[in-house]
Formats: structure tokens, sequence, C-alpha cells
């Protein structure tokens, strides 16, 4: 994640703008609890659901860039590749209240094999990554980071390997260091705020959650997943201070205020020893 011509002489990040990230997450309908503010004459909400145990979810598989700004700091690439939520659509076997016989109905696919995982990233994510990479950029190599969860295919996987390199782009697979959830921006944050927006909709059905998370996704904020991506490279940064471990507090540097003073670095700069002792620990 080093720009390879810095690190003997004042060692920085590459940009990231070259990689997507991919992961999945469960979205509930609910939470088994929730906080409440409430007058003295008010009473107090009353949720039901079947079993709270079991409540209602959808996984979704969510690929993200790091967003583009021009020179004025307006956003010419947002980054935001996709949502896909893990359905399938089944024709109703009989007639209810709710609708007749025959209505395709939204099933969540509970368990997410490896061939699922194949399909959604050759028939979803490559065609959306095709029509919404900038232009200028759709020559150079692109990279897709995943986690090392079973279900995700091998970089060299014939099928994707084929449909990767449709329409002149240069697509790879990559994957992150393992038990390192803080090195997806998707887990080091977007999922987090996605969620928390979620809860606050009240979403009743399946149909209605899908909805939801889809549209928060469109219109997440661009400059608060810039964030997140300078986030990722300070999480890099101490990682390495422990040796590798993940028993470290992310540093607070004031994204916001170094952001409205045009002062928020694309490229986090790191310390030429740490980087040498780094290299020393791996070649030991």
């Amino acid at each position: 994640m080093l720009d390879p011509m810095s690190i003997y002489t004042d060692p920085i990040f590459k940009d990231l703008s070259d990689i997507v990230f991919l992961d999945e997450k469960w979205f509930y309908i609910t939470k088994k609890t929730g906080r409440y503010y409430i007058l003295p004459q008010e009473e107090e909400p009353y949720r039901t659901c079947k079993n709270k145990i079991f409540i209602p979810k959808v996984m979704f598989l969510c690929a993200i860039a790091r967003p583009r700004m021009d020179s004025g700091g307006n956003c010419t690439f947002d980054g935001k590749i996709g949502c896909f939520p893990f359905v399938t659509y089944e024709p109703a076997k009989r007639t209810s209240k709710n609708r007749a016989a025959g209505t395709l109905e939204m099933k969540p696919i509970m368990s997410v094999t490896k061939e699922v995982m194949r399909s959604f990233i050759i028939d979803k994510v490559l065609p959306a990554i095709r029509e919404k990479w900038p232009s200028e950029d759709r020559g150079k190599p692109i990279f897709i980071q995943q986690d090392n969860a079973r279900p995700h295919i091998d970089a060299s996987d014939p099928l994707f390997c084929e449909a990767a390199k449709q329409e002149g782009f240069d697509i790879k697979l990559i994957c992150q260091p393992p038990n390192s959830p803080d090195f997806n921006v998707l887990d080091l944050g977007f999922f987090a705020s996605l969620q928390s927006i979620q809860y606050k909709k009240g979403c009743r059905t399946l149909a209605e959650l899908v909805a939801v998370v889809q549209k928060e996704f469109e219109e997440y904020d661009p400059t608060l997943s810039n964030r997140i991506f300078a986030s990722l490279q300070l999480a890099m940064i101490e990682a390495m201070k422990v040796g590798g471990g993940n028993n470290y507090k992310m540093p607070h540097v004031s994204k916001p205020v170094l952001e409205k003073e045009n002062k928020l670095p694309m490229q986090m700069k790191c310390d030429l020893n740490l980087v040498q002792e780094v290299c020393r620990q791996l070649n030991e």
C-alpha cells in the first residue's frame, strides 16, 4: 500500500484510487433493544415481532472505491460501485390477504456459497465497475480487495479471470491480510454508518429493508466516504507500530476540520524508521 518510489526516502501511501473494496454484511429489520427519549406524558413505544431470536435479515454485497474530487472540490466520481442484496424472487404458492397466488415474493439467500458469490461478482459487480469507472483510468489495472472468507472465490478463478478482461478492462482480485478487519473501508466505518441510518427508517418487510439500504447507499455523502479512506491509512500505520496486530487505538486527527481547511491529505505519510523496522521484522 506504500508508494514503491518513496519507501527508502520519504514513505507515503498510495492514493488507493485503483482499489474496489468488497465485503458482505447482514442488515436486520430491527434491533432487539432500542433507546428512546420520551416526555413524561408519553407512552413507551411498543414493538412486536414473531421471534426476537430470528429477526428478518438480508445480506448485502457492497463494493466501493475512493471518491474523486476536482480542483474546486466538486465530486467527479462518488466511488459507489453497488450494493447488491442476496435475494431471490419466487412465486407465492397460496393466496393470502397480502398477495395473490403467483405473485413474486422476495426471499433472502440464507447460505451464500462460493457459486453464489462468483455469480454476484461476475454478473453484478464487474458490470457495475465497467459502467461507473472513470473513463480516464479504464486502461489501468483495477484491484478488487476481499477478505479471506470461505465463500470468496480465488484470485485465479478461471470464470472470473475471463469476465474481468472484457471490454478492455484489467480487473484483478486481491485478498487483505488475515485477521485484519480494519483494513477494509466497509468494516472500518461505512457499514456501521449505513446501518445506523437504516435503523431509523422503521422497516416492516424485507422489500422495505432492501429499498432503504440501497437508497441510503446511493445517497451516502462521498465526503464521508473519503474520510474513511484516510482512516484506513491511519489504521495501517498504527498496525505497523504494534507489529501487525489489531491491539491499537485509532488516532483522532480532526478530519472534518482538516477538510474544511483543505488540508486533509489523500496520501498519508509514514515514518521512515517505522517502515525500516517493519521491513526488518518481515525479513526475519
